[in-house]
């Protein structure tokens, strides 16, 4: 990863040498993903890999009784599959789309057979395998030690750095869903926000009013997963629009 190529509109991807990404682009297919589109299913086999522009995936556990606790967020920063850096046949964890939009696509095993073909392209990946680790277990320290109203501000300003604009289209049932709590608990704090004049909500479309109050009003969670993610990966604090 010698250089940072935005045009891409991943991450990822964006770091791929030119004779990399000229190998890679007959194997990577544009999809549009859709909100509540399962991408897979802990237990089964991985069949693609996806490097998502503006769609936002959510990673997350199932316990036998159904209930979901969330485990990381993935957007444009990086990808969804990263079991198929290793020869694992089964997935870890379940992944489905929060917010609707373009993604590339290729398939769990070409993936697989470029990491073995050139092991330098393995080494320099390994770092978004970390920051991923770091998002998990800031996760966990997160839902079972900081309120509601500190949570849903973390998980609203993941979603909008990786949706690069102000406004979410997002359900109250779909967020208690992924975090693990009552649908109720997600309503109540989302109308303190609003009170607050953080964020507005109608119609399942929740627009950030003010960020700089929203960062502040939530837990030391975000600024710890984001400031890893920017050390670890380089990321640019803003990047462009691709539409």
């Amino acid at each position: 990863m010698q250089h940072f190529n935005k045009d891409r509109h991943n991450a990822l991807l964006a770091g791929l040498s030119h004779e990399v990404w000229q190998r890679w682009q007959p194997h990577l297919h544009p999809v549009e993903l859709q909100r509540g589109q399962a991408l897979s299913h802990a237990g089964c086999k991985l069949q693609h890999v996806h490097f998502p522009i503006r769609a936002v995936v959510a990673l997350y556990a199932i316990t036998d009784n159904g209930s979901c606790s969330e485990l990381a967020l993935v957007g444009h920063e990086g990808m969804v599959g990263v079991c198929a850096f290793t020869d694992s046949s089964a997935v870890f964890n379940n992944a489905m789309v929060v917010i609707g939009g373009p993604s590339w696509r290729m398939s769990a095993a070409r993936f697989r057979a470029e990491m073995m073909r050139e092991p330098l392209l393995m080494h320099a990946m390994l770092p978004y395998m970390q920051a991923v680790i770091t998002q998990v277990a800031q996760t966990a320290v997160c839902n079972r030690h900081h309120s509601i109203d500190q949570a849903l501000c973390r998980w609203l300003l993941m979603s909008l750095d990786r949706v690069r604009c102000a406004s979410l289209q997002l359900t109250h049932e779909l967020m208690a869903r992924l975090m693990g709590v009552r649908r109720e608990g997600i309503t109540e704090a989302a109308v303190r926000l609003q009170r607050l004049g953080l964020i507005r909500y109608k119609r399942g479309c929740i627009t950030v009013v003010d960020r700089a109050g929203l960062e502040r009003s939530a837990c030391e969670c975000y600024g710890r997963v984001r400031g890893e993610q920017q050390r670890l990966l380089g990321w640019p604090d803003v990047w462009p629009d691709p539409r």
